[in-house]
């Protein structure tokens, strides 16, 4: 029997050995997977820095200070500055936009929930009187008193029916100097044809969501937008394809121009034919137009906003700040920082480091999403890895930059009672039908995964270390991407929740 257990043994280590082999020199780095897993597919960070350690692990360009502004802010996206200086955030994972009161002394108060019950709201905007906010299939809007603090009256559907699901589920919100609504719809998918020609464009509405219309299209997913004053331009962030390596191909920032065609997916950079798509498509790849600047590849630039407060250094005002999520599809992590960008006079854009020390060797602190600025020479950044708030504030002549004190833990999310009920065995039936049903094994049941998936086992054990019933619902409902959005009702979610923590994968 010993010897029949030492071949057994034998036998497994050569095959793990030899699985090794085949991943190192048949799977290329095209199919690496190297993120926070936890984040991507549990929805768990970590917590935020404690604030005392901020200013020695954060970095900011000479003159400047970072601190912890505010914590507790589970899966903080999108960021909208009020007059009076208080932070809008959005939460799709918990359907919500919430309010943090911004004292006298600049410090971060409160926290008022705005609204809730929303369907993964992520882009936000203010405009004559109304808070508008991106679901994932509509925008809608209510009136808000800034001076107030609160929303009045009911919500508004302006915008109806936009494109849902898929690989890319935001919807960023934004009003240009032109009065005019613009709305990126990011693409369903890695690289593919779309059969909605409002997938992977900018879209254009008036305010009351009349008269819409395709602005520019080719942008695989555009999350930032924000006009240059110094030309009037839209400029928008674009996150390039997957799977082609660590160094192909670049992200991009477009100065987007009416009508104009960017080049996904059939081409990529400066109209470089797309391995998949790119053949037969010369026409179309000729007429498109490059980017202004490359990200490096993979490193997801999201927010993005323009420097204006005269407080900034004669250095950075002007210049473009962005938001780096960081790469999940390379051999080494890349991007996890804030990086500005500055207009040479030839036009020429030079990228510098502005809040780095987020990714240290491996270690991921956080996942920068989006950059708004404040009222007195101050950027405010969102983290959706550790669920907080930094800000970025110019130091007073003669100050040194001070050691933060502790920031306040927001409570937005609804309590647990930490008792919920067993798992029922009709939810995880209904469940494992969901699961089968949109074909969840494409992505993580490698004998089914399909060509150019690289396919991620979900660990049950992990899963039920970290989520109950109602916290894996409220995950499905806005996964981190890469991990596609699937259309279900709240009860549906519930039972493919229940099939997963059953261990019915096991």
């Amino acid at each position: 029997m010993s010897r029949l257990l030492l071949r057994l043994l034998l036998g497994l280590l050569l095959l793990v050995a030899l699985t090794a082999a085949a991943c190192r020199f048949f799977l290329p780095e095209r199919y690496a997977v190297n993120a926070p897993l936890a984040h991507m597919l549990l929805g768990r960070g970590r917590e935020a820095p404690p604030p005392d350690q901020v200013g020695a692990l954060l970095t900011v360009p000479d003159g400047l200070a970072v601190e912890l502004w505010a914590s507790g802010l589970p899966n903080a996206r999108f960021l909208r500055i009020t007059p009076l200086g208080d932070v809008l955030v959005s939460l799709p994972r918990s359907g919500r936009v919430v309010l943090v009161e911004r004292e006298r002394d600049g410090r971060a108060g409160a926290v008022r929930t705005l609204l809730e019950g929303l369907d993964r709201p992520h882009g936000i905007d203010l405009h004559e009187g109304w808070l508008y906010v991106g679901e994932t299939g509509a925008v809608v809007r209510v009136r808000f008193d800034p001076a107030q603090r609160r929303t009045e009256g009911p919500i508004e559907r302006v915008v109806e029916g936009l494109p849902a699901g898929g690989n890319h589920w935001t919807r960023t919100v934004r009003f240009g100097p032109d009065g005019w609504m613009y709305v990126s719809v990011g693409s369903s998918c890695n690289v593919c044809t779309e059969d909605d020609p409002r997938r992977a464009a900018i879209l254009r509405f008036r305010p009351d969501g009349s008269d819409g219309e395709i602005f520019a299209t080719g942008l695989r997913n555009s999350v930032g937008l924000a006009w240059r004053p110094a030309d009037g331009a839209l400029y928008a962030t674009d996150n390039g394809r997957d799977l082609l390596g660590d160094d192909l191909p670049p992200c991009e920032l477009n100065r987007i121009e009416a009508g104009g065609f960017y080049g996904w997916p059939f081409a990529y950079g400066d109209r470089v034919p797309d391995p998949d798509l790119g053949a037969g498509r010369e026409a179309e790849i000729a007429g498109s137009i490059p980017p202004v600047h490359a990200f490096r590849a993979h490193n997801a630039p999201l927010g993005i906003t323009f420097l204006e407060s005269e407080r900034w250094p004669a250095a950075l005002r002007g210049a473009a700040v962005v938001a780096l999520h960081g790469s999940w599809n390379r051999t080494r992590k890349d991007g996890y920082r804030v990086v500005s960008l500055h207009w040479g006079a030839d036009g020429a854009i030079e990228e510098r480091p502005f809040l780095s020390g987020f990714l240290r060797g491996e270690e991921v602190l956080g996942r920068p999403v989006d950059v708004a600025e404040g009222p007195d020479g101050e950027l405010f950044v969102s983290d959706d890895y550790a669920g907080a708030l930094y800000r970025v504030r110019v130091l007073a002549e003669g100050e040194a930059a001070p050691a933060a004190a502790p920031a306040p833990r927001a409570s937005t999310a609804p309590p647990s009672s930490g008792s919920e009920a067993p798992i029922a065995p009709e939810a995880v039936a209904r469940g494992r039908a969901l699961y089968a049903a949109h074909d969840c094994a494409r992505c993580h049941d490698p004998e089914r995964a399909e060509p150019g998936v690289v396919p991620v086992r979900l660990d049950p054990e992990a899963l039920r270390a970290r989520h109950d019933v109602a916290s894996l619902a409220a995950w499905l409902r806005a996964p981190t991407p890469p991990m596609p959005a699937v259309a279900l009702a709240e009860p549906e979610r519930r039972d493919l929740a229940a099939f997963l923590l059953a261990g019915a994968l096991d």
